[in-house]
């Protein structure tokens, strides 16, 4: 029976670039053997989003893909919710509909889990000898700052929690009563999965090419300030 690898990618007004990161998906061969499910889910995008990946979706019958839409926009938290949830594969990945990660290097993350080690593994764009582009140092400063505030409280050593590469068994990312329908989703789902036991988290270096907001980057300071609460309240207060 062959193992499969499902592919969440939350989607809000990526009708320009979409494409582009389907064909990396499809273009990439996992390691062992493993197959590809992607699961799209457009959160209501004012664009041409929906008909971006219809078309394409038509036109390559060889990348099994799943679209769901929102009715109404929730947030990325809330797109990887139902993405997550439809996941069938054994093992679940996100990945963002721009062009920031590539999936070239998901084979990165699949190593710790199917050589036994981990059954989570998070991408760093901190750590390691990878292109990473360079872009705005306060955002820098920020990312660093959170992920140390979560390790604090989750007793982890992570150098990159607000990274999207997030790779976990499908049974232990289902298992979350995950609820930030945001960024908050970041911090929120490193707590729980802090706290599930016996949990092995891995982390490995990965290339980071980053959009300006000209280019269609949508994280701001209020998501900054909202990470801190998530932090706190995932933590401390245990929700």
């Amino acid at each position: 029976m062959s193992t499969t690898l499902s592919i969440v990618i939350p989607a809000y007004n990526e009708g320009a670039t979409i494409h582009h990161i389907l064909n990396k998906v499809k273009s990439v061969t996992l390691m062992g053997g493993i197959q590809k499910e992607v699961i799209i889910v457009n959160d209501c995008s004012k664009d041409n989003t929906e008909e971006a990946i219809l078309s394409y979706k038509n036109a390559n019958s060889d990348l099994p893909i799943s679209y769901y839409k929102h009715e109404v926009n929730q947030g990325k938290g809330a797109a990887l919710h139902t993405g997550i949830q439809k996941a069938t594969g054994d093992y679940v990945i996100i990945q963002d509909a721009d062009l920031e990660y590539d999936p070239n290097e998901f084979n990165l993350l699949l190593k710790p889990i199917l050589d036994g080690f981990a059954d989570v593994v998070y991408g760093s764009r901190f750590m390691g000898g990878n292109p990473h582009r360079i872009l705005f140092f306060w955002h820098s400063i920020g990312n660093k700052m959170l992920t140390t505030m979560s390790n604090m409280l989750t007793n982890l050593n992570l150098t990159d929690m607000e990274t999207c590469y997030k790779l976990c068994h499908r049974e232990v990312i289902q298992s979350l009563n995950l609820k930030e329908k945001r960024f908050g989703f970041e911090p929120e789902i490193t707590a729980k999965l802090s706290r599930v036991p016996k949990i092995r988290i891995y982390e490995v270096g990965i290339s980071y090419y980053g959009r300006t907001y000209e280019e269609g980057k949508k994280i701001g300071w209020k998501d900054g300030f909202r990470a801190i609460w998530c932090i706190m309240k995932y933590n401390l207060w245990n929700k």
